[in-house]
């Protein structure tokens, strides 16, 4: 799990080598990309706009950026799997990975539009 946390500043200023710059990284393209709010949540960073949208979450040896509507995404970045039976779905990144803000604030800003037309995915049907 990710560092314990009081604040997203807090976060970010846990971690270090190249977890920290891609968490870094994300941070901004995500908050670049749409209006969030953000939070820590389940010892995740989480992004926040009508409802939980996306997560950055830091690990020993992985960094995983959630999309609580990632099967929707898995068009826009194929690496995104599955996760649980709803709608999430995660890019799980490790040193080797991958990704450009760019990449990431394209993510973010589809995700954002899907909670905004869809509503909070995390409200009871």
């Amino acid at each position: 799990m990710g560092p314990t946390a009081e604040s997203p500043d807090a976060y970010i200023a846990a971690l270090s080598g190249w977890q920290l710059d891609r968490c870094t990284m994300m941070r901004a393209a995500i908050m670049g990309a749409a209006p969030f709010d953000e939070t820590i949540k389940w010892t995740n960073l989480v992004f926040l706009a009508n409802g939980p949208c996306i997560l950055i979450r830091a690990e020993a040896h992985r960094v995983l950026l959630g999309f609580w509507r990632g099967k929707r995404l898995r068009e826009l970045d194929p690496r995104i799997r599955a996760s649980g039976k709803y709608e999430l779905g995660n890019l799980v990144m490790s040193e080797d990975t991958e990704v450009t803000a760019e990449q990431v604030a394209c993510l973010a800003a589809a995700a954002h539009r899907l909670n905004i037309e869809l509503g909070n995915p995390a409200a009871r049907r």
